[in-house]
């Protein structure tokens, strides 16, 4: 079976701890879009491991990991990457980590660009600052470089005279910014083709293959669906395509090869930046919730904004992705609250939105409107069948299943591999 994990939210929905747990069962474990501007955190036996670009399966022994074609890569970020796992005993070789040819590099000018551009913005987007908005724009006007040009000296000059030609106007005209000089960039990017050079291969070819031969893909997504750079609430969103349709596009597998499809959704709803939010907490709640569920981002260390479940966006997302199964994560951090709020419906300007809305006015103003449930008032991390959850727990999860018309199979109550519960 080809199974896609992705976020239905805006993002670190714990993805990570999911994608560890069901990639045991997969052959090949594929990231097939954004870069290292995302964050898996998977905790093993009480030890922490942060991924920004490599699979988390990647901690499985005998397993093969694919950064796919749609992902944007920094190659010092992944040798530090690499690096850090092989000070913890974890050796990532060629035979278990290959990386698409035709993935593009994040450059030094791209990090830099990426946080002056931010500077000029009336409308803070909150970018994380690494260059990865600029690096799939380049992508786009058929400037960018690719890991595959990294193996070739010829071209790798030539492409990256082009682009400092441009590039360095740019610095020196609209942001008064220092030039880069070309023997530095070249001198260290071919650097890192020759350190990734056995890793490099065309992905595509390798996956459809495999697929060919009955092996078991999971296909691992980062960021959420509403980072979508066309379906998220933009222009506060990624610079990818995170729904169920970049796996395609970003890995070179066709959608006929896709089986299932799981969302993971927070029991409450986080986002990390600028933008819409219509269920934010109030700042005692907010404080409360973030200190127990530990809301700040893996990459960045940002604290997260959180609020009460939204089901309209997430009802959303469910019809984008097609999804076939939810994951509830997080459910544990409700644990103490007397009260539990789930949006049902958006109001504005005396209109009720039952339907997610794209008018950015509408969504940037509405008030949620709320259905009230009791909680729970008792710990669940220590429960490991559905059956013995509180009962109102139980009546939670279920809601949500009516509301968002799918159902719940993982629910997540702690931070740990095992703390889980598979329906």
């Amino acid at each position: 079976m080809n199974l896609v994990v992705l976020g239905a939210q805006w993002g670190d929905e714990g993805k990570g701890k999911l994608i560890d747990i069901v990639s045991r069962d997969a052959d090949i474990t594929v990231r097939y879009q954004g870069g290292n501007n995302a964050g898996h955190t998977v905790v093993v036996s009480n030890k922490e491991y942060i991924f920004h670009l490599l699979p988390s399966a990647i901690l499985h022994k005998g397993k093969v990991c694919v950064i796919g074609n749609g992902v944007v890569v920094d190659p010092r970020a992944l040798l530090e990457e690499m690096a850090a796992l092989k000070k913890r005993g974890l050796n990532v070789t060629p035979r278990c980590l290959k990386i698409s040819d035709r993935c593009h590099v994040v450059m030094p000018y791209h990090r830099v660009l990426d946080g002056l551009r931010e500077t000029k913005r009336k409308n803070k987007i909150g970018t994380t600052g690494r260059g990865i908005g600029p690096c799939y724009a380049d992508k786009v006007t058929r400037c960018g470089i690719r890991m595959v040009d990294l193996l070739n000296p010829k071209v790798l000059k030539e492409k990256l005279q082009d682009n400092l030609n441009e590039k360095n106007e740019v610095f020196n005209k609209v942001f008064h910014h220092k030039a880069y000089s070309f023997i530095g960039i070249y001198n260290e990017y071919l650097g890192y083709g020759k350190k990734l050079g056995s890793y490099i291969c065309d992905t595509m070819l390798y996956l459809n293959k495999a697929i060919g031969q009955k092996k078991s893909v999971l296909f691992e997504g980062a960021q959420g669906t509403f980072l979508d750079i066309d379906f998220g609430t933009y222009p506060f969103v990624t610079s990818s395509n995170s729904t169920v349709g970049g796996v395609c596009v970003g890995s070179g597998v066709a959608p006929t090869k896709i089986d299932k499809v799981i969302a993971c959704v927070k029991a409450y709803t986080t986002r990390v930046g600028e933008g819409p939010f219509p269920t934010e907490f109030s700042k005692r709640l907010m404080e409360e919730i973030r200190t127990k569920g530990n809301e700040f981002g893996a990459t960045t260390g940002r604290p997260r904004r959180c609020g009460w479940f939204d089901s309209v966006l997430v009802r959303y997302a469910v019809i984008v992705n097609g999804v076939s199964d939810l994951a509830i994560m997080k459910l544990d951090v409700l644990d103490d609250l007397r009260k539990i709020k789930i949006c049902t419906a958006y109001r504005y300007r005396g209109k009720v939105y039952k339907e997610f809305p794209t008018d950015f006015e509408v969504l940037s103003h509405a008030e949620p409107v709320y259905e009230e449930m009791d909680g729970w008032m008792m710990p669940t991390s220590g429960i490991r069948s559905y059956r013995r959850l509180p009962r109102n727990a139980r009546k939670y999860i279920e809601r949500l299943e009516q509301l968002l018309k799918v159902g719940v199979k993982y629910i997540s109550i702690g931070t740990k591999r095992d703390e889980i519960i598979v329906r």
